[in-house]
């Protein structure tokens, strides 16, 4: 049986994930002595980031990632290492984003990639035979692994061997019994509240013999003994199991202490536990995101101060290869959690829309714009009229005045407080799909409020629907057909307010969700695009120099090359591409994308031919057809992917051919893509995506 709170207790404990993940970050590496001599008490967050964006962080951007192989390969208690593994290879650039690349034999998690990458298939790719205990043995395998927990509420024996199964990908030893340890708490937590009883949850899943058992039942012991002095557990950790006595770069064993010593000095309160975690210094946003989620589990969203919520305002950016999921609210991932997790338990979840409320104290992202003459001056997450809704209260609304109501669907990088883990973004909403927001004002409003969808364009251009009366006391489905945009995207969606008549003096406002489909109308020339994180605005990149040269985009490299946008629940639509080739045999474009390993691809091909590929796990060519190309000389390409068919065709002015081929096995959704193949190098000047019909 789930718990009948499962689903807020799912968003509060990736809440608290997310949360001590910000909260230590900027103390990361830092020691118990340094914060003690240099900052003193660590109650609340520290300003590392001057009011930007909170950075991508590895402790969110993995486990982003490894909760889509069961989208990958189906929610099932049997998902293997190496579904994980291909996990990895599908949605991680090639050596950028997500991870911390610090070469192989000293990064545990790029020495994992280098060997999958390479062909050697998990658990071998994280194994100590493969590449000793020191690499094996890092901290990586406890920081992703709370997802587990989240989808296995009340079951710490199933989490443990989830977590397991995906640790092994780049862990062994200690560094899978950590992995299986956190899953197990976080599970336990549904259930439980006593930190000593998680902890002891926790110790049941690993081997009693194990180093980790030995330093949490070292730390349980120590506490029972000394209960009230956290300054000297911490000591008594340092003196006995600190950085000193274990080789490589971040070890899991002194880390794992410092989870213990929040939660037992901690007392059950999810401030004083994470704050403790943090002072403790070390892996700082490793084990305060931990203890973080274990904690938000276990206390719920009461347990969780507003000072810890109010910053974040529910955003989590990640770095993964599709940048369309690299913008993330956290009820989102909450809600892909319950899905997966009730999935796993035979259970299907009714759709949500992309923005709810139904989370109590959710925001969802959402921020509040006015002019001159209008006020809004709060919103929070409540019930109206039997809805959770997002409430907006506003203090004047005048004739000429607007309020605006909107979440960002698109960051650029230099908006982040830092970006070493290279996060790059596309859009989450595009020209040509319709909007819908189901909005209500309060009976006693004057019926003088009109309301309006609204996009805004990277060039802070406003496009909204025809504005609507809204009916006191009544919801109402607001909608907007975006117009085809061409260079140019869209930074934001929301819902304006206007008044009519005499001034609105006090009131409020209901959002009860957001949401969008269709296929996009979409054109770029790349004119307004511009290099960041190793690519340009827009777009992904998996491997290969890609970059804007001569008012064009460039791909090129070693290996399959290949640079994606879009949202990857696109079905049917029509892509069309100008390109040039430059140098060497493919070149082409991609529909269908679902990560580096799922797309189908149309290039021109060695040979003198046209081909098309299917890739699920390596591209094998399907059909070919002759066509006589030549370096240096421009082709459009069309690709329509409509249903279980996709029809292809090559032209440039003077011959065409066609391709047509029918999957019985269809890849159904996904973004588009670019690619230079195998040390090539390709000029793409234009390229639109349309509906079918168009």
């Amino acid at each position: 049986m789930f718990p009948q709170d499962y689903d807020e207790r799912v968003y509060a404990g990736w809440l608290g994930k997310c949360i001590g993940v910000r909260f230590g970050a900027p103390l990361e590496g830092w020691w118990y002595e340094k914060i003690r001599d240099n900052v003193g008490e660590v109650l609340t967050y520290l300003r590392e980031d001057g009011g930007a964006i909170f950075k991508p962080d590895d402790d969110t951007s993995l486990p982003m990632i490894l909760i889509r192989a069961f989208e990958l390969f189906g929610a099932s208690v049997d998902i293997t290492p190496q579904q994980f593994g291909e996990t990895w290879l599908n949605f991680l650039g090639d050596e950028h984003g997500t991870l911390w690349w610090g070469g192989y034999g000293f990064s545990t998690e790029h020495t994992a990639y280098r060997n999958l990458a390479a062909g050697i298939p998990a658990p071998v790719s994280g194994s100590i035979a493969m590449n000793g205990a020191a690499v094996a043995e890092q901290i990586g395998g406890q920081i992703f692994s709370d997802i587990f927990g989240l989808i296995a509420p009340d079951n710490p024996s199933l989490a443990a061997d989830l977590a397991q199964k995906a640790s092994s990908v780049s862990h062994d030893g200690n560094g899978i019994y950590g992995g299986r340890f956190i899953a197990a708490m976080v599970s336990a937590a549904f259930r439980e509240r006593d930190p000593l009883a998680l902890l002891r949850a926790g110790l049941r899943q690993i081997p009693a013999d194990s180093e980790y058992a030995r330093v949490i039942n070292a730390m349980i012991d120590y506490h029972a003994s000394h209960p009230g002095d956290w300054h000297a557990g911490y000591a008594y950790l340092r003196a006995n199991f600190g950085y000193d006595r274990y080789p490589g770069h971040v070890h899991i064993i002194p880390n794992a202490g410092v989870i213990a010593l929040a939660m037992l000095y901690g007392g059950g309160d999810f401030s004083r536990t994470i704050q403790i975690a943090n002072m403790a210094g070390w892996d700082t946003d490793c084990n305060v995101g931990n203890v973080g989620a274990v904690m938000g589990v276990a206390l719920g969203l009461d347990g969780i101060a507003p000072a810890w919520r109010e910053p974040i305002n529910d955003l989590l950016i990640t770095s993964g290869l599709t940048g369309a999921r690299n913008i993330w609210t956290i009820p989102q991932c909450a809600d892909l959690f319950v899905k997966i997790g009730r999935a796993l338990h035979g259970q299907d979840t009714p759709p949500r829309p992309r923005y709810h409320f139904q989370y109590p104290g959710s925001t969802n992202n959402f921020i509040l714009a006015h002019g001159e003459f209008g006020r809004p001056i709060h919103q929070t997450q409540r019930v109206f009229q039997g809805e959770p809704c997002l409430q907006t209260s506003i203090r004047k609304l005048h004739t000429r005045g607007e309020i605006r109501i909107g979440t960002r669907t698109y960051y650029l990088p230099s908006e982040l407080s830092s970006n070493y883990y290279g996060a790059t973004f596309s859009p989450l909403i595009y020209g040509g799909q319709t909007a819908r927001a189901v909005v209500c004002i309060p009976a006693d409003t004057p019926p003088t409020i009109r309301a309006a969808l609204y996009v805004r364009t990277q060039d802070s251009r406003i496009l909204q629907a025809d504005a609507v009366d809204l009916v006191p006391g009544q919801w109402q489905t607001l909608s907007f057909t975006i117009p085809p945009l061409v260079n140019t995207r869209i930074d934001e969606v929301g819902v304006t307010l206007r008044k009519l008549g005499d001034l609105w003096e006090t009131g409020a406002f209901y959002l009860k969700s957001l949401d969008w489909d269709g296929a996009p109308d979409w054109r770029t020339t790349f004119a307004n695009d511009r290099a960041m994180s190793g690519g340009i605005s827009q777009w992904t990149r998996v491997r290969g120099y890609w970059r804007i040269e001569d008012g064009a985009y460039h791909g090129s490299g070693v290996g399959l090359c290949e640079s994606y946008t879009g949202d990857p629940n696109w079905t049917d639509y029509t892509l069309r591409v100008q390109l040039t080739p430059v140098l060497g045999d493919q070149h082409g474009a991609l529909v269908r994308v679902g990560g580096a390993r799922r797309s189908y691809a149309v290039c021109l091909d060695s040979g003198q031919t046209i081909g098309l590929y299917r890739n699920t796990s390596k591209p094998e060519r399907i059909t070919s057809a002759p066509f006589a190309w030549t370096h240096g000389h421009s082709y459009t390409l069309t690709i329509t992917a409509k249903g279980s068919t996709l029809h292809a065709e090559i032209t440039d002015g003077e011959q065409t051919q066609r391709l047509e081929w029918t999957d019985d096995d269809p890849l159904l959704r996904g973004q588009i893509g670019l690619c230079a193949w195998n040390n090539s190098h390709t000029r793409f000047t234009a390229v639109s995506v349309q509906p079918v019909s168009k």
